[in-house]
């Protein structure tokens, strides 16, 4: 996504936060419009036409599309405004709630007993915005966080060896990290797993994440087969957070990952020798709701002086 379609996208956000799931199609055309900078922006929704700005010149049309179907159509003025291809994307869930969110409204007029179950689908549709972004959200933190803690370690060491004289030839492994995490960013922002992971599956990839580090340890020998892609992608970056966390709070232990198949589905473990730490006041919430996304289940055992451990488990 461009800087300026996420500026759209964030002017839509904002409008929901205002005026809630259903916004009135002639504001959001309007901030679509303004935001975008073009001269002139329509949303046709059903037999519906809503129009900001200018109506004269030559049009850029976009479909506006929604779980595979055409809801509804997008165009600016003039056609060199565009093209706004990611715009319409965020679009989707919002026309249609707002497509749904009519329809459930001539049926209640009507009578009709099947409006239930249309605003449960315009409530859907809404959310699904909102799940989206979040998910973005979870992978930046999971995926990208994790190099950039790996090299703000790396840089504290090579700093200091610097100052004892040496350490200059860390300089061309630190680039190398600084552009992995970079290629990292921009691949979660563009919605890119790791190529290791769609490719080869959960064990390459890991293995590629984490051979790096002197004081981690792998064991899959455990694990005989490949799983659905959401899973695989939610165990990866919820074992990488898991390491992440390892190393940046217990700096200096071993670290021990272990996943495998099992009765019970795909299981995985991340266990340090650190300092631990006192858990009544609850585990880590990021790796629950990553695993529970799935429908897993995680769990973390840590005490002061006994390390920390996080099991998790999703039935497949």
């Amino acid at each position: 996504m461009r800087t300026w379609e996420r500026r759209v996208a964030d002017a839509i956000t904002g409008l929901l936060m205002r005026e809630g799931p259903d916004p009135d199609p002639r504001e959001l055309v309007r901030v679509v419009g303004e935001t975008s900078g073009a001269a002139g922006c329509a949303l046709v929704i059903g037999h519906r036409r809503f129009h900001w700005g200018e109506r004269e010149g030559s049009w850029l049309e976009h479909e506006v599309s929604y779980d595979g179907e055409v809801r509804g159509l997008l165009s600016f003025t003039p056609d060199s405004a565009g093209p706004f291809p990611a715009v319409a994307a965020v679009l989707g869930p919002l026309v249609a709630a707002i497509e749904l969110a009519e329809a459930a409204d001539r049926l209640r007029r009507d009578g009709d007993a099947s409006a239930r179950e249309l605003v449960d689908d315009r409530w859907r549709a809404a959310a699904e915005m909102e799940h989206q972004r979040r998910s973005l959200e979870r992978d930046l933190h999971d995926g990208a966080q994790h190099h950039l803690v790996a090299l703000r370690m790396s840089l504290a060491v090579a700093e200091h060896a610097i100052g004892a004289g040496g350490g200059h030839e860390r300089v061309a492994d630190l680039l190398a990290q600084l552009e992995n995490a970079e290629r990292v960013l921009v691949e979660t922002a563009a919605g890119i797993l790791p190529g290791a992971l769609v490719a080869e599956g959960l064990v390459a990839a890991l293995r590629a994440q984490l051979s790096r580090y002197d004081k981690v340890t792998l064991d899959v020998s455990g694990l005989a087969r490949r799983y659905p892609a959401p899973v695989e992608s939610a165990v990866y970056f919820v074992v990488l957070e898991a390491v992440n966390n390892a190393r940046k709070h217990a700096r200096g232990a071993r670290v021990m990952v272990a996943v495998s198949d099992s009765y019970q589905g795909l299981e995985f473990t991340v266990a340090d020798d650190g300092p631990g730490f006192d858990v009544t006041g609850g585990g880590l919430p990021g790796l629950t709701t990553r695993v529970a996304s799935v429908g897993g289940s995680v769990q973390v055992r840590s005490a002061l002086g006994a390390g920390t451990t996080v099991d998790g488990v999703v039935p497949v």
